[in-house]
Order: structure tokens, then C-alpha cells, then sequence
């Protein structure tokens, strides 16, 4: 009788909880010995629904971990220069040691102009230009949350990254490029991808680590992966009931059932997981890490400030 092997998964939402606990521990410390409070200022533009949903989550997880906390909420039809003036207020203030502008925002808006407004030290998202200089540099500096959040579950399942074969299978400056960057400062050997790359399979089988963001739901299909390879799926892809495979809607019965969508990755979960070591769920696994690194940059943030 064959043994089927079930990979390990990586729960995100308990290695965030973790990641919580010790760092409201750590403000508590802080507090009683140097009366001091992180400060987290955040600037929500219109009222795009999914933003609103993070930043209540942000403020929420604020509240948990004893930071203080402001969210500054403008207009859908201001301009760049509106959003600047309240940025020069932020970093100019001493209670803020973290900022954060919600993405994305609206057309009119100047993104990069507005990102490298942010004083360096206080850009908790880890975007402007100088942060992501340091990374490519490998030197002290805030590391965009989801990358840093995907190097912090690896070393947490005590994941061996030092010398083994990575593949990153999407390039954007949130996710793809930092994670890469980080993997490679691991003394990994990395291979990045993206939907554009010819032969996606080819470039993939040999990796030992398989890090997938491109928000295409099945790209990653079980013929594709290394047997006994680790896999973190960072993909949020929301599938409705009318839009899903019989095997999705008989895997996820529950929530077609409750909700009439589910949320899946882009790893073809289903067949990836039986060859696998290590996978993350989705939802569960890279998503709770995303805010859980975010309180974590912000409290290096104010660490930094005030030389401690």
C-alpha cells in the first residue's frame, strides 16, 4: 500500500500571532523604561472598499500590539500636492515613527512622487528608492512587509535557504523584486520569473524554494514543481461559484455554500501539495504576515529614531 505524504503547512496565521505577541511585549518594555509609545501615521485616499478593509486591519493590529495610531483620510479628487502637504506634516512630527500611504491611489495622483516623500527612515512599506537601495545592497534598512514576512515563515519552520535553488515567479516591486533580493542576501541561488517567461516549467523544476506572486489563479500546476520542494504562494486570486472547477466547488463547498466565492492562490493547490515538503495555504499563510511585518517595521522604525 502506497503512503501518501502530506506536505507541512506553513500556518501565517499563527507565525503572525506569534510575531504580535513578541513585539506588543517589546512596546510594554519600551513604555515602562523609556516612556515611549511607536507612532503609526496613515493616509487612506477615497474609499476604495478592499483599502479601507486593510486599513482598519492595520489599526486594529495597532491597537493589539499598544502603538498609537492615525489615519488621515482624504478626498478621491485631491491632488499630489494635497497629499504632500500632509506628508511633510507626518515625517516632521515627532509621535509618527512609521508612514504608510494605502495603495493604490487615484489616476491624478503621482505614486512615485508621492512614495519618495516619505523620509526613508519613516517608510514602513519599504518603497522609496533609498530603502530598496540598501536591500540591493544588502545593508540595514525597512524591507517592503510581504518579502520580509516570507523570509520570516522560512526561518521560523527552520527552512534551510543558505546555498539551495530559489525560483521567484513574479517581478514587482512589492513582492518579486525585494523577495528575490532578500532570498539572494540568504546565499541562495535565485532564478526570477514572470508570466511573460517562455518556458515557466523549465525555469521552475529545479527549485528547492518556489516563492509564487502573480495573481494567476492555477499557473503553478503539479507537473511543474520539484518533488519535496517548499512553496509560498503569495497569489490572492477570488474565484465565484459560477466561475470554478466541479473539483474547486466540491473542495471549497463550504464557502461557495456560505459566501459564493472563495480565495485561492496561484499554485494549483490541489496537485502541488501531495509532492511537496512545505506549502502555504491560501487564505492563511503569506496574508496575515503582510501587517504582522508592517508592526514590525514600524517598531525598527521608531528603534531607529531614537537610537535604541
Amino acid at each position: 500500500m502506497e503512503v501518501v505524504k502530506i506536505a507541512k503547512l506553513i500556518n501565517g496565521s499563527k507565525i503572525s500571532q506569534d510575531i504580535k505577541k513578541e513585539i506588543a511585549e517589546e512596546v510594554e518594555e519600551l513604555k515602562r523604561t523609556k516612556g515611549f509609545t511607536p507612532g503609526l501615521g496613515v493616509i487612506l485616499v477615497g474609499d476604495d472598499p478592499a483599502s479601507r478593509i486593510y486599513v482598519n486591519n492595520k489599526q486594529k493590529s495597532c491597537n493589539e500590539v499598544g502603538f498609537y495610531s492615525e489615519t488621515i483620510k482624504m478626498e478621491e479628487s485631491i491632488s499630489t500636492e494635497d497629499i504632500l502637504q500632509e506628508l511633510n506634516k507626518l515625517n516632521n512630527r515627532e509621535d509618527i515613527h512609521g508612514i504608510l500611504v494605502q495603495l493604490p491611489l487615484p489616476p491624478q495622483i503621482d505614486k512615485a512622487k508621492v512614495l519618495e516623500a516619505i523620509y526613508p527612515e519613516k517608510d514602513v512599506d519599504g518603497f522609496h528608492p533609498v530603502n530598496m537601495g540598501r536591500l540591493v545592497a544588502n545593508q540595514e534598512c525597512l524591507v517592503p512587509a510581504t518579502p520580509s514576512g516570507i523570509i520570516e515563515m522560512l526561518k521560523r519552520e527552520n527552512i534551510t535557504i543558505k546555498g539551495k535553488n530559489a525560483a521567484m515567479v513574479g517581478h514587482s516591486e512589492i513582492v518579486g523584486k525585494p523577495t528575490a533580493l532578500l532570498l539572494l542576501n540568504e546565499w541562495a541561488t535565485v532564478t526570477i520569473c514572470h508570466i511573460e517567461t517562455r518556458d515557466l516549467k523549465a525555469s521552475i523544476s529545479d527549485a528547492d524554494i518556489l516563492v509564487v506572486a502573480t495573481g494567476v489563479p492555477y499557473l503553478i500546476k503539479g507537473d511543474m514543481v520539484k518533488e519535496g520542494a517548499v512553496v509560498i504562494d503569495v497569489g490572492i486570486n477570488r474565484i465565484t461559484k459560477d466561475k470554478a472547477s466541479q473539483e474547486l466547488l466540491e473542495w471549497r463547498k463550504e464557502d461557495f455554500e456560505k459566501k459564493g466565492v472563495t480565495l485561492i492562490g496561484d499554485v494549483d493547490f490541489l496537485k502541488v501539495e501531495p509532492k511537496v515538503s512545505y506549502i502555504t495555504p491560501v487564505p492563511g499563510g503569506v496574508g496575515p504576515m503582510t501587517i504582522a511585518m508592517l508592526l514590525k517595521n514600524t517598531l525598527k522604525a521608531a528603534k531607529m529614531q531614537l537610537k535604541i
